[in-house]
């Protein structure tokens, strides 16, 4: 029996550099970055002053009643908002989408929201402590909330799946999603990710961990850095990103229209480290050498790589050197982009974003830039073509995009044009 085949009709995008998939895309395709001052607390005492915000966003612009933001954190808001464009996206409306055959999978990455912090705030103060609890604390401190509060907003009684992976929630929220739909459990998925954690305990708390960039508070656009001599460390971003993942048969009984196929998925764990990754990229190369054997194709067939890519010395030069042991001798020829450059590091929602600017890479034949690359770190072995400063335009039938989160997780996506 052949194996169900799962197509992308549907994309919807809340991020730093744009609050659609049209604004988010034009704006990495010119390598805009979406780095600026903290603004959601006072970070003037932080030596961590930056990070990439979603900006001017309004969930009631959407349509989405007050009352029932009430009930919904940040990340929630976010990812309401990138669905509610994705299922419009895909021809359907709030009413019909919930009538398919179809389930909801969202990866967050860390969740220590705005409630998770009030909440703790109000608990050790003691003018005020446990009595004085905000009332929904609870439910809006939990992971699960966001996509639950879009089953609601949908009437979507399918699967509504959170996965939590660390940064690659979002790419193995794509995997599970693909396979649900290619072993019959559902005709469709909302694949999501979301994250929103740029609060004064989050940062602080990857702060001393030396994870974040701390050099360039002057000069926020150029902190993210990928493959960069001068990096220091990634820039925390925040958002969402859906797509909308169909079986095909379904999908051209209904007219849709196609952006593109999922072709393949590979996911592993280091078994390593909690924070690093193995340094000779191992664990990440055998998840992309599963995804190419998953999707019955070859690495010389991928034009495009969007990479992790976070901006630290662990990841940059791990990540090429599983490149390298993927691809051999046409890594070099490989297009590589890391558009962390421009998002910063949406955590969560990282995967789901990546995988959306693959499918426009492959639509529009074109290749991001990383922004910000002016000095490549050849010491530590970052000598591929990171597409640095101007994107370029080329034909790609293929793109893969892999994400490496802390505790050792791997997660690989192929996507292809469709034919």
């Amino acid at each position: 029996m052949a194996q169900r085949r799962v197509v992308i009709t549907g994309l919807g995008a809340v991020s730093p550099v744009g609050n659609n998939v049209k604004d988010s895309w034009e704006n990495i395709k010119a390598g805009k970055s979406g780095v600026d001052k903290i603004t959601l607390f006072d970070a003037s005492d932080y030596p961590v002053q930056i990070a990439a915000e979603v900006k001017e966003f309004n969930l009631e612009s959407y349509g989405v009643d007050r009352k029932a933001m009430r009930k919904m954190n940040r990340q929630t808001k976010f990812l309401l908002g990138a669905c509610i464009e994705a299922v419009n996206d895909a021809g359907y409306t709030k009413e019909s989408i919930g009538k398919e055959n179809i389930g909801i999978t969202n990866g967050v990455g860390i969740g220590l929201n705005e409630a998770v912090e009030a909440g703790y705030k109000k608990y050790y103060d003691p003018a005020a402590g446990v009595n004085r609890l905000p009332p929904l604390t609870a439910p809006l401190a939990l992971n699960n909330e966001a996509a639950a509060n879009v089953s609601m907003y949908f009437g979507i009684t399918g699967p509504s799946w959170t996965l939590s992976t660390a940064c690659s929630s979002g790419t193995d929220s794509i995997g599970l999603a693909l396979d649900m739909i290619r072993g019959g459990r559902m005709d469709m998925a909302l694949a999501c990710g979301s994250d929103a954690d740029i609060t004064g305990f989050n940062i602080g708390c990857y702060q001393v961990l030396q994870a974040l960039c701390q050099n360039f508070n002057d000069n926020p656009k150029e902190a993210s850095r990928p493959f960069d001599k001068n990096r220091c460390g990634f820039v925390m971003g925040e958002g969402a990103a859906v797509l909308v993942l169909e079986e095909l048969e379904h999908a051209k009984a209904r007219g849709a229209r196609i952006y593109a196929e999922v072709a393949g998925f590979g996911a592993t764990n280091d078994a390593y480290h909690i924070t690093a990754p193995r340094e000779d990229g191992s664990g990440g190369a055998k998840a992309m050498q599963l995804a190419l054997k998953d999707a019955g194709m070859i690495p010389e067939q991928i034009q495009y790589y969007n990479a992790h890519g976070t901006s630290t010395s662990a990841n940059d030069s791990a990540e090429t050197k599983m490149l390298k042991t993927v691809f051999g001798s046409y890594a070099y020829k490989l297009h590589v982009s890391s558009t962390k450059s421009e998002t910063g590091h949406m955590i969560g929602a990282a995967g789901t974003m990546e995988a959306l600017v693959c499918v426009k890479a492959i639509e529009e034949g074109f290749v991001p830039p990383t922004a910000n690359l002016e000095v490549p770190d050849l010491e530590h072995g970052c000598d591929l073509d990171y597409t640095p400063g101007t994107g370029v335009k080329a034909e790609i039938k293929a793109a893969a995009s892999c994400s490496l989160g802390f505790g050792g997780h791997n997660g690989c996506i192929i996507i292809k044009k469709y034919e």
